[in-house]
């Protein structure tokens, strides 16, 4: 039987933490090879640590003259991100820091399971299982504790940025525990923010005083009680961030990324992978139809899982779950999926756009939850299917 009342926790990193700041590396890399060319290859993973930027994996574009002069711009797009996050400090400086690009050509190995050929279909980019959730917990269908834990971490980066709060710096985690009443969210009953300060003189009480305001500006109405506890830079001192503070890589904030927890996770992570890679798209289309089933009415929560095989095109297996909220039988929910959307990933990438330069956008503050934008950005957060789900069933 589902527990209705309970306390749950999600975290969520700022753009400056330094797994992030390696996910920002690696979609930039990828956004601009799609500029380049929307059926390119990309698989980039990043390193960072004080001083230091490694980039490696495996890349193709059709014309390969295309593809050397792209390698000369790779140090370029690097240092682009971090200016553009805020690093200036001794040990991770935009102009200073050493860039090494490692990327090398895609392998043909696997170029041949996922290219289509004769009467072969375009396979799967790898084998894997993909989730997607929704909930009516909030206006955007997603969770409250990871949406709300975006949510500050946003907010704080925004008066960052714009000048408002020059003391804070870029590196910054949250952590929100959401208490629910009755199987609703309600309030929170603990607070954890960590954020970077560029003044060493400041403490914990000065820091508190520079984010509160926007922490509540964040939440909705009544959730900060007297009760709260609050917990503001609880180590002291946080004026080393980013790489030089704690070495970082791509893809290792995947619960960050996804739904705080209280979802499953296939476990592929999304940055610096091309659409062709189902960890990627297939994730964000199992995302699209759980919305959808939501929107739809179908149900007050749902699950969806995809399976694929590498170079196999359609889905090994459909799985929905309703965690005993829906009006429409699960097996049913499954055969209307199957119906209203093509889930190959060529049909996925066709359905909700993925062949564009959207990527570097969705490196922080989760890739869900987020409105759909005028270029294609966060397509799968559209409820246009609701309808022809409905009519499916």
């Amino acid at each position: 039987m589902t527990r209705m009342n309970y306390t749950f926790t999600s975290e969520s990193v700022s753009e400056g933490h330094p797994d992030k700041v390696c996910d920002r590396i690696s979609d930039a890399v990828l956004d601009a090879l799609l500029a380049e060319e929307p059926e390119a290859r990309v698989a980039a993973e990043t390193f960072a640590t004080t001083n230091r930027v490694v980039i490696g994996g495996e890349v193709g574009l059709s014309d390969q003259d295309k593809l050397h002069d792209y390698m000369g711009r790779i140090e370029e797009i690097a240092r682009a991100c971090i200016k553009d996050i805020g690093y200036e400090q001794d040990k991770f400086h935009h102009e200073t820091v050493e860039v090494t690009n490692l990327l090398h050509e895609q392998s043909a190995h696997i170029a041949q399971g996922v290219d289509a050929s004769g009467e072969k279909d375009e396979g799967a980019g790898d084998q894997g299982i993909m989730f997607g959730y929704a909930t009516r917990e909030t206006e955007a269908l997603m969770p409250a504790p990871i949406q709300y834990s975006h949510a500050i971490l946003r907010r704080l980066a925004e008066v960052r940025k714009n000048g408002t709060e020059p003391a804070l710096g870029p590196d910054a985690k949250s952590q929100l525990s959401v208490v629910y009443e009755n199987g609703k969210p309600v309030g929170v009953s603990s607070l954890v923010l960590s954020t970077q300060h560029l003044d060493e003189s400041l403490t914990s009480n000065d820091i508190r005083a520079i984010v509160e305001p926007y922490i509540r500006e964040a939440l909705p109405d009544g959730w900060l009680t007297a009760q709260t506890q609050w917990h503001v830079n609880p180590t002291g001192k946080f004026v080393i961030g980013g790489p030089d503070g704690d070495a970082g890589l791509t893809g290792r904030k995947i619960i960050v990324d996804t739904y705080g927890g209280a979802a499953p996770h296939g476990g592929g992570a999304f940055s610096g992978k091309d659409p062709t890679k189902v960890d990627r798209s297939a994730a964000y289309a199992a995302r699209y139809l759980a919305k959808n089933v939501v929107a739809a009415g179908m149900a007050e929560r749902c699950t969806i899982q995809l399976s694929y095989a590498i170079g196999v095109s359609k889905p090994l297996s459909i799985y929905a779950d309703t965690h005993g909220t829906g009006e429409i039988d699960p097996a049913a929910i499954e055969r209307a999926i199957d119906q209203v959307m093509d889930l190959t990933p060529r049909g996925i990438r066709s359905h909700l756009g993925l062949n564009k330069p959207i990527y570097q956008r969705t490196a922080a503050y989760g890739h869900f939850g987020r409105e759909p934008e005028a270029d294609g950005g966060f397509s799968w957060e559209c409820t246009d299917l609701a309808e022809a789900l409905k009519r499916a069933v």
